[in-house]
């Protein structure tokens, strides 16, 4: 994955050259530029801001893919208070692509779902990069059916590239777990809020998807294929 996108290159040389002024006037505190750097600082933003406007929808996708956006691990230990994950499908094993647990949100109560790809390449290869098996979306219902029976709201994070599509993952149910999902969550009878956080994929994305209320991050994608396959039908915010 690439780190750095085009637009990027220059404002990060600009940034580059901000701190090496700052470390300069550091050294020599008889020179004041501060003046000089308000408005280096100031065109630096709204350049930001002009780079990121006029993005084109390729852009977007890797945005969305960015190993340096904010991953569910990072939105789970900023905003819930004692955060306990829980494990296991109860008939196969664990998924590590998906996560899930117990949490207080606002001293309401919560349970948590969140696809993660892992923010080095140990974690990538220990959560699949992503790409959920039929065991996280088992694990999922496991802890919807938990959130129903106890009254507790469910907050998913999806930022997932599509479900797992080898021979093992068929083999143990993945259409069966994505479906079984995807019923169980069009008639839960807790509230259940939706956050896309960076890359929502297919089916992949969906069988974690459906909720009361549906929220995109800004750059993140949703898309019915993989971008490569259907880039023109894919919704972009």
């Amino acid at each position: 994955m690439q780190s750095k996108l085009t637009f990027e290159k220059p404002l990060i040389e600009l940034e580059e050259h901000i701190n090496q002024l700052k470390n300069f006037a550091q050294k020599h505190p008889d020179l004041d530029i501060s003046e000089g750097l308000k408005a280096l600082e100031k065109n630096t933003r709204a350049l930001n801001i002009k780079a990121v406007q006029t993005l084109s929808r390729w852009d977007k996708v890797w945005f969305a893919r960015h190993e340096l956006r904010p991953q569910s691990f990072t939105y789970i230990e900023s905003i819930f208070e004692g955060p306990i994950e829980l494990h296991g499908d109860k008939l196969y094993d664990d998924d590590r692509a998906l996560v899930g647990g117990l949490a207080w949100f606002e001293k309401q109560p919560i349970v948590y779902l969140a696809q993660q790809k892992g923010r080095d390449l140990s974690e990538r290869q220990e959560m699949n990069f992503g790409y959920t098996h039929p065991e996280g979306y088992r694990k999922a219902l496991r802890l919807m059916e938990f959130a129903e029976k106890f009254n507790r709201p469910v907050i998913c994070f999806v930022d997932t590239p599509g479900a797992h599509f080898d021979g093992g993952s068929e083999e143990r149910g993945q259409s069966i777990a994505i479906a079984e999902n995807l019923a169980k969550m069009s008639k839960l009878q807790v509230p259940i809020l939706v956050v896309l956080i960076g890359e929502g994929g297919s089916g992949g994305a969906l069988a974690i998807g459906i909720g009361d209320r549906v929220l995109m991050m800004e750059n993140a994608i949703y898309c019915v294929a993989p971008p490569r396959s259907m880039q023109w039908y894919c919704l972009e915010r």
